[in-house]
Order: C-alpha cells, then sequence, then structure tokens
C-alpha cells in the first residue's frame, strides 16, 4: 500500500557550487552530513511534506533524464530568477495548468532537471 513520498536524493559533481546555488535559490539553508561515506546536504523539512538531500558520491549522477522532483513554492517567477541568478537555466518557463496552479523547471548547477509547483 503506497503511503506517500518521504525522501528525495539530487545528485551533485560539486558539492560547494550545489550547495551556492540552491541556498540562493530557495533561499533555505541545508545542513551538511556525511552518510554512509557520501557527501549529503538536507533540504529543512516542511511539515507534511517529504524532504531531500543534496547528494555527491560515486553512485550519484546528474542527468536531466529520469524522475523530476517537483518543490513547492509561492512564486515561480521569483523562484525561476533565482536560479537563473545563481548559474542556473530555465528549462520550461511558468505555465497555467489551470486548477492544479503553475508549473516551471529550470536546470541545476549541476545539469539535473527540476521542477516548481505553484498553489492558486
Amino acid at each position: 500500500m503506497f503511503e506517500g513520498v518521504f525522501y528525495f536524493e539530487i545528485p551533485v559533481s560539486d558539492m560547494e557550487r550545489a550547495l551556492a546555488f540552491y541556498r540562493a535559490t530557495f533561499e533555505c539553508d541545508l545542513e551538511r552530513y556525511d552518510v554512509d561515506g557520501y557527501d549529503m546536504a538536507l533540504f529543512p523539512r516542511a511539515e507534511g511534506a517529504a524532504t531531500g538531500a543534496l547528494a555527491k558520491g560515486d553512485v550519484y549522477i546528474p542527468a536531466k533524464t529520469g524522475p523530476i522532483i517537483y518543490f513547492t513554492v509561492p512564486d515561480i517567477d521569483a523562484t525561476l530568477a533565482r536560479a537563473v541568478a545563481a548559474g542556473g537555466d530555465i528549462l520550461y518557463p511558468k505555465k497555467d495548468i489551470g486548477e492544479l496552479g503553475f508549473v516551471g523547471e529550470f536546470q541545476d548547477s549541476e545539469g539535473n532537471r527540476i521542477a516548481l509547483s505553484q498553489p492558486r
């Protein structure tokens, strides 16, 4: 039985570069840990939401293909602007998807495709 998504990991090649990028884009701090020999930086956990980490190591390979993670944000335009200012690229500009709100996507400093969701 499915009970929800709990945790995700975003592969990175350069943890310092990725930390700077994500801190600037989402205006949050990430806590750094060594987990089983892998360099990790955990996103803060929002009440009732999944959380995740930036992850660096031999099994973590950044890519634009594969699963897409959506971050809920209050303002997609502002978040995309911060992502671009931090060195990312817009892959899919803000789009209205009706009652589900708005979506957009960017490529992060490591080459990953990251999506944004903004509720109505």
